[in-house]
């Protein structure tokens, strides 16, 4: 699947910090980086999957207060013909905070029975017996690009305080778990899947310039080696390593290292590509800029009219205004603590009761 214009324009929807998430979800819409995933965590089960078949279910499981901090994704891929089951659910937890949640694994557990549990509805909204009723199995995979060392175990025991006699009665499960800065490059470019290489890029994105070179150039160099059916996947790649250098390097390094990935691509644009995306990204911070400064600007009145309220309320009630209350008040800037401020200015006998 090529990546299209609008898909690369997306990317500039949204918030700098947020590239990390956006980026690797756009990267697994690829069902070849999909695979590329499974084999850097779980490669003995990749030729056991008919990965020409994976499917993207559009479903996310993750509430609104959590998607600041991780996204999920969620794929159907069959069994090989001669397997005793029929499909696979890969269930991938995209985690991109630098902080570690210690509640991880509970979370991995409560998405995969909200899967199960959609299953349950389809099967009774159509009046499925339950006899036939059979679970899909599902391989969670939780996918960290945070910088933190994970130490925390994967488990509900992780948040337990429970003897030893008692764990048979908690329930266990694995899950896949790759910390992509934790990895050493070595596994996770061991099946020479481009996937890989671009991961080895994205452990770099912090460090000197000399060393996100060096990776580049190792990346480029094997995904030139890419066969020709395998365009659309290269493409990806390069476009994925501009949008890195675009929204993760400084913006004094932005010309070199697009020369460099220019240098070693043949049959694309870099440049040309590279300058379009820079545009709309300044295009979109000026955007930005401006719509951030009008909300403050609208806060900044609406703290300025409820100074005014109070100050008026204050001469009404007792004539005059000492200098010093005035200066107190207008030194206020929390919304909340104006609002609180009035009433207790309607209700004061005098301005000693006045809790200020």
């Amino acid at each position: 699947m090529a990546a299209k214009e609008t898909e690369i324009g997306s990317f500039f929807e949204i918030p700098i910090e947020h590239f990390p998430d956006r980026s690797a979800r756009w990267l697994l819409q690829d069902k070849e980086n999909v695979r590329g995933l499974v084999e850097i965590v779980a490669n003995e089960l990749v030729a056991l999957l008919d990965f020409s078949q994976l499917a993207h279910l559009n479903r996310s499981f993750i509430s609104d207060t959590l998607r600041e901090q991780e996204s999920d994704i969620l794929f159907s891929v069959p069994f090989q013909s001669d397997s005793e089951t029929d499909e696979l659910l890969i269930y991938i937890l995209i985690e991109h905070q630098s902080t570690v949640d210690v509640s991880m694994g509970f979370r991995v557990l409560f998405y995969m029975m909200q899967i199960w549990d959609s299953q349950r509805q389809e099967w009774e909204s159509s009046n499925v017996p339950k006899s036939q009723w059979r679970l899909r199995p599902i391989l969670p995979i939780v996918f960290y690009t945070g910088s933190q060392r994970w130490t925390t175990p994967l488990t509900l025991t992780a948040l337990m305080d429970i003897p030893e006699v008692l764990t048979r009665f908690v329930p266990t499960y694995e899950t896949l778990f790759l910390s992509v800065k934790e990895t050493a490059s070595s596994r996770l470019t061991q099946s020479d899947h481009p996937l890989g290489w671009l991961l080895a890029v994205l452990q770099k994105e912090d460090a000197d310039k000399g060393s996100i070179s060096d990776a580049l150039l190792e990346a480029l160099s094997h995904l030139n080696s890419l066969d020709t059916e395998q365009g659309d996947q290269r493409r990806r790649a390069i476009i994925y390593l501009l949008l890195l250098i675009l929204h993760r390097r400084p913006v004094e390094e932005h010309e070199e290292l697009i020369t460099l990935v220019d240098r070693y691509t043949q049959g694309m644009e870099v440049e040309t590509m590279a300058q379009s995306m820079a545009e709309v990204l300044i295009e979109r911070g000026i955007e930005r800029g401006i719509e951030q400064g009008i909300e403050q600007g609208i806060e900044q009145g609406e703290t300025r009219a409820k100074h005014e309220a109070i100050l008026k309320l204050l001469q009404f009630r007792f004539d005059t205004v000492p200098e010093s209350v005035a200066t107190r008040i207008t030194s206020i800037q929390n919304s909340a603590q104006l609002d609180s401020l009035f009433e207790k200015v309607l209700v004061a006998e005098n301005l000693d009761e006045i809790d200020w």
